[in-house]
């Protein structure tokens, strides 16, 4: 089975090869037991297998086969804890291989497309929508929030100290200040950016691939501040920041501080950097 460019990066480790090798069989298994017609993978997915499908009835839908990391373990227990409220409606789902067949997006265009600011407009119109109340089987954001700080300084030192000390102290110190004092407890996306915000039929725009966690508002709006989509410089990322902030009525500090955190903690992948999420780190800590 051909494999999207996007998804090669699973070969470098046992585990994503042996996932890659029961690939084609999950894939047929579950077009079977689900009656799909499927096509060629798209092109654009990184964490999953992700195919079109069609229903026996016609209906337009997708079949992602993910990944088994951590972060999306609880996809398909966001999707159905919204039920379609501003995100893609989750049709089924076989825990055991990881498989998740959902709406599909038609004609599914990202936000990104837009102007930023039409952008984040719809952003700010979607966010609301899925800060719901939550509790299990979700993590917390307190509890990955501690890993994050466990991990930053070793990850620092593994990947040759590639930025500055002075960025892992801020982000360390962030963490410090956040956690235990959150606000209201809510379903918030980790991963929100906007590649994963899809123009829509059902509704103008929806949310896809989700990496749920339950914390605090401020948090939820993190992905699209760091995100490159709607910009890579010091003035995008803050007009984002202000713009949010102001629209949602958010503590812009506590959203800048946990951007520094996550942006920093996710820089890193064994003794691979990301420079762009080192240098949005470098303006959130330099920003006022």
């Amino acid at each position: 089975m051909e494999i999207p460019e996007r998804l090669s990066w699973v070969r470098r480790t046992p585990v994503g090869r042996d996932w890659l090798a029961t690939l084609p069989r999950w894939r047929d298994e579950c077009a079977e037991r689900w009656c799909l017609r499927l096509g060629a993978p798209f092109p654009y997915a990184f964490a999953s297998l992700a195919l079109p499908a069609t229903l026996p009835d016609g209906t337009p839908a997708v079949l992602k086969l993910q990944y088994p990391d951590e972060d999306s373990r609880r996809e398909a227990d966001a999707l159905a804890h919204w039920a379609g409220d501003g995100a893609v409606r989750l049709l089924a789902h076989d825990p055991r291989r990881r498989a998740l067949l959902v709406e599909r997006c038609l004609p599914g265009s990202p936000v990104h497309e837009l102007p930023p600011d039409e952008a984040l407009d719809v952003v700010a119109g979607l966010l609301p929508r899925l800060w719901q109340p939550a509790g299990g089987p979700f993590t917390t954001l307190a509890e990955e929030a501690a890993g994050w700080r466990a991990r930053l300084p070793v990850n620092w030192e593994r990947a040759g100290r590639p930025y500055e000390r002075r960025l892992l102290d801020a982000a360390l110190g962030r963490l410090a200040d956040l956690v235990d004092d959150q606000g209201e407890q809510v379903l918030v996306n980790q991963d929100l950016h906007a590649g994963n915000v899809l123009r829509a039929t059902r509704e103008p725009w929806l949310v896809i691939d989700p990496k749920p966690l339950v914390g605090e508002r401020e948090f939820g709006a993190v992905p699209i501040v760091r995100g490159p989509e709607l910009g890579h410089s010091p003035t995008a990322l803050r007009r984002r920041l202000d713009r949010l902030t102001g629209a949602l009525g958010l503590d812009r500090d506590r959203v800048r501080g946990w951007a520094i955190a996550q942006t920093l903690a996710w820089s890193t992948d064994g003794e691979v950097v990301f420079p762009n999420q080192v240098e949005s780190v470098r303006w959130l800590v330099d920003g006022d």
